[in-house]
């Protein structure tokens, strides 16, 4: 796992570069508007000044860029993380979940397909903390990429992938961005969690005075491009936990099927092997449990991964195409369990 420690010590002094040692330039960078953050929905993305530089992603004065171990897929869009701590302010570490945001701290995701001067900006979704809680909005961007403006209401865009692809990606609505952040009725960010960030990133957030102190990770889900080189189980349940369990988890949207797919979790029963569905309809696809060892093609959790029908596909949400990948490990997951 040598390379994976050398890209997220890489991806951190980028992110960190002149929050220590009071580099100079980086200290004239213009300052996030705390105003917009913490009150009303301002009409376009530029009013928050979340970035120097729109169009190149360039974070502002304390705007740091982070990436996940394993991400969340998005029909294959790659994405743009970045956070903000107002100034004097830290985040802190809950165990190896969440990290917790003090009031005014926001959460920034651009969406983007395609690299160097063809890369084309599709939507950014920010998530601000504000005294009342987290809210979520979605801005879409201009044909000139110049500009994101809110998009209350979601939208619908056509967009060729890289690999020539044409798909019609979905920006959800503002309740749409509800449905996947919520627990326990509340609005609450899914990605940034201690154990799917290198310890690289979190160190240097440490000694940058952003987090307040590291916390202790007992097992770190893997760097997706190194699913192959780790357990077919860690790459698998670290997909699952990444893509699934926001929803499908106590407090979830999704709590009432009685699937448990936290990375945390270890009952096999929680997790779907051979658990039947609370409700039988045309998302089991004649299937009777979630998970059949040893024969993923007669399991649910596969028969809705590999669907993009309405009704029967998941995540319901954030997806119109099937990740052949995710769609590989999990069914490669399952199909070793019978060996």
């Amino acid at each position: 796992m040598k390379g994976a420690g050398l890209l997220a010590l890489g991806l951190s002094m980028v992110a960190f570069s002149g929050a220590i040692g009071g580099n100079a330039a980086i200290s004239q960078l213009p300052t996030v508007n705390d105003a917009a953050v913490l009150d009303g929905m301002p009409r376009a993305l530029s009013e928050y000044g979340f970035f120097s530089d729109m169009r190149e992603q360039t974070g502002s004065h304390d705007v740091t860029s982070y990436r996940l171990n394993t991400p969340l897929y998005s029909d294959g869009a790659d994405k743009l993380r970045f956070v903000y701590t107002p100034a004097g302010e830290s985040f802190t570490a809950d165990g190896e979940g969440l990290l917790q945001f003090p009031v005014g701290s926001a959460l920034i995701k651009t969406f983007a397909f395609g690299a160097g001067d063809e890369r084309q900006l599709i939507e950014t979704r920010v998530l601000l903390h504000r005294a009342d809680g987290w809210l979520a909005l979605p801005y879409r961007w201009n044909e000139e990429q110049t500009e994101a403006r809110l998009a209350l209401a979601g939208a619908r865009i056509p967009v060729t992938r890289p690999d020539g692809s044409q798909i019609s990606y979905r920006i959800p609505n503002k309740n749409q961005c509800k449905t996947c952040h919520s627990k326990d009725g509340e609005v609450v960010p899914i990605g940034p969690k201690a154990r799917n960030l290198s310890a690289d990133w979190l160190a240097m957030a440490e000694q940058a005075g952003t987090l307040a102190s590291i916390p202790q990770v007992e097992r770190r889900l893997p760097l997706w491009e190194q699913r192959d080189e780790v357990s077919l189980d860690a790459a698998a349940r670290a997909y699952l936990d990444v893509n699934c369990a926001h929803c499908h988890q106590p407090g979830g949207g999704a709590s009432n099927s009685g699937l448990d797919l936290r990375w945390e979790q270890d009952d096999p029963h929680a997790i779907g092997i051979r658990k039947p569905p609370v409700a039988a309809g045309r998302g089991a696809g004649g299937h009777a449990v979630s998970i059949l060892p040893g024969q993923p093609d007669a399991s649910i959790m596969v028969h809705r991964m590999n669907s993009i029908e309405p009704g029967v596909a998941m995540p319901e949400l954030g997806k119109g195409t099937i990740d052949p990948e995710g769609l590989d490990i999990v069914s490669r997951w399952i199909a070793e369990m019978g060996q």
